[in-house]
């Protein structure tokens, strides 16, 4: 079984790739996602959240879960308590695609797709066979990710200051796929690598 890693910086149109494979029949494990659920109601990552940030845990529905944007306040220009979350939530995000993993070599998938957007900061392309990189112009990306509700400058910079540069990124990258040209051309190189990893 092959495994292909996504990552690109925010704004470069990583979700819209993702969706190409899921369309294609390739599985992919979403990170992000992961996160969320790690931090939603009755999620294994609330309770150590709880203890080592006090005031970040609200209840839904009658059971704990994180409240993001208290725990985001918590961390903000904070290195050393970025750090002790992620001590939290990367090792449980690790076991949930370690499970991912091995449901998919047991299906006998010859493709999946592990989409991490801190894929090369966290050292996760040494799990993969090849990664691929979304990229896109920086006027592009910065007009994509300011209209996100909530979004601004100081928030973009920050999340920007945390990931490695885009040109470092696609000098790593195995296969790069441009997305301001076009989604159409984007989903055909998409297409086109899966066949090529699908056909070895």
């Amino acid at each position: 079984m092959k495994v292909l890693g996504l990552t690109g910086s925010i704004g470069m149109g990583k979700s819209t790739a993702a969706a190409t494979f899921r369309r294609l029949g390739v599985p992919v494990f979403d990170a992000d996602a992961t996160v969320h659920r790690l931090q939603g109601p009755g999620g294994r990552a609330v309770a150590p959240i709880a203890a080592a940030f006090p005031g970040t845990v609200r209840e839904v529905r009658g059971r704990r879960a994180v409240d993001r944007e208290a725990l985001r306040r918590a961390v903000l220009g904070d290195p050393e308590a970025l750090r002790r979350l992620e001590r939290i939530v990367h090792p449980l995000v690790r076991d949930e695609e370690r499970r991912f993993l091995a449901a998919a070599r047991r299906r006998g998938e010859r493709l999946v797709v592990l989409d991490i957007p801190l894929l090369f900061e966290t050292s996760g392309a040494r799990r993969c066979d090849a990664v691929l990189v979304v990229t896109a112009p920086a006027s592009v990306q910065r007009w994509r990710v300011l209209r996100r509700p909530g979004m601004t400058e100081e928030r973009l910079r920050a999340i920007l200051a945390r990931q490695t540069p885009d040109a470092e990124k696609r000098r790593r990258a195995d296969h790069v796929v441009p997305t301001s040209l076009s989604r159409h051309q984007a989903q055909r190189r998409i297409r086109r690598i899966v066949r090529e990893i699908r056909g070895r």
